[in-house]
């Protein structure tokens, strides 16, 4: 991986894990008291914010991991390839878990045919990843 597209995907996923930490946030501040109050499915709810949480270190793990396959010199090409493909695993893993999370936060307010869209969107989604993402992940080196 190229010391500068390594660069930009640590930037990438900071900008990612600073936007699942609003989400979380949002999660919190508007569903939390609904939660409290017996309003919304304690279920759903939780597992929303599980995955919320998942998503946003998924993201700061694959920062760190581009990080270091932006290192240049500093390390081999081999290793610099294996930072590369663990940091792309853990950007798909975030990414994944992110586009889950509108799905459960409709099933917890009750949304069961709406949640039950997104869902479907996801699992196509999920289908598309696990065709083309192996064709796309940075090759092994050495």
């Amino acid at each position: 991986m190229a010391d500068d597209l390594a660069a930009a995907n640590v930037n990438r996923s900071y900008q990612l894990a600073a936007s699942s930490i609003a989400i979380f946030t949002f999660l919190l501040f508007f569903l939390y008291p609904k939660f409290s109050s017996g309003d919304v499915h304690a279920f759903p709810f939780q597992a929303t914010l599980i995955v919320m949480g998942v998503a946003t270190f998924s993201f700061a793990f694959s920062s760190f991991y581009y990080y270091g396959a932006s290192l240049g010199g500093r390390i081999d090409d081999a290793e610099r390839a294996r930072y590369s493909r663990r940091g792309d695993r853990m950007w798909l893993t975030g990414c994944v878990l992110l586009f889950l999370t509108p799905s459960l936060i409709l099933f917890t307010v009750g949304l069961l045919v709406v949640a039950s869209a997104w869902f479907a969107l996801w699992l196509v989604y999920m289908f598309f990843v696990a065709r083309f993402f192996p064709r796309i992940l940075t090759a092994a080196k050495g």
